[in-house]
């Protein structure tokens, strides 16, 4: 479902009514139409079907090396996200890490960006984008295990209240063989060597 435009700009118009402004204003005239037009992106997530990039897999067997089955981890680090906080509705962003152990399907290395980016463009909590990025992941590929970091800074926290700007959230989301401590060991050691993380 697409974002209802005119009817944002409508609801922020009466917003800066609300905190005492004029929209009216020069600097102000254009903003709901402005602010319309971002939560059109923030937020063109909602209802969009998560799994579709995932849709198309490779068969490891039927290539060239077709004796061949994969054995370790498919990792992908540092995959930039933005997503919009569902209790102040305030930024946050970063990085996922996404590795998961493939049966005999693959699938291409952009789709697991695609995910990410459907799932955290909707009102979130990083909690939960977690969960479903490994959700999602688990239930459309042929997969003895999934793991999800994310790593992200909040406005929440880094802009009121207490105003922690040097503060991240990490979050883990497990599954299959991977839900065992002792088995994602390894691949969160080298999720540790990596250059990314939520600071810039």
């Amino acid at each position: 479902m697409a974002v209802d435009r005119e009817r944002v700009a409508a609801l922020v118009r009466e917003l800066l009514e609300a905190i005492g402004e004029d929209p009216d204003r020069p600097g102000l005239k254009l903003t709901p139409g402005r602010v319309a037009d971002a939560y059109a992106e923030f937020f063109s997530g909602v209802g969009e079907d998560a799994a579709a990039p995932l849709a198309h897999t490779i068969s490891v067997t039927r290539g060239p090396a077709p004796d061949t089955l994969p054995s370790g981890a498919v990792m992908l680090r540092d995959i930039r996200f933005r997503s919009v906080c569902e209790h102040h509705l305030l930024p946050f962003r970063g990085h996922a890490h996404i590795a998961y152990l493939p049966g005999e399907q693959v699938v291409g290395l952009g789709a697991l960006p695609k995910v990410v980016d459907v799932l955290s463009s909707r009102p979130q909590v990083q909690e939960r984008l977690g969960e479903q990025i490994a959700d999602v992941i688990a239930a459309s590929l042929d997969t003895r295990g999934v793991l999800v970091v994310l790593d992200a800074s909040h406005e929440c926290v880094t802009m009121r209240g207490g105003q922690q700007g040097d503060a991240s959230t990490v979050t883990i989301a497990a599954r299959g063989e991977l839900a065992d401590p002792v088995a994602r060991a390894e691949l969160i050691a080298l999720l540790s060597g990596g250059h990314g993380g939520a600071r810039e």
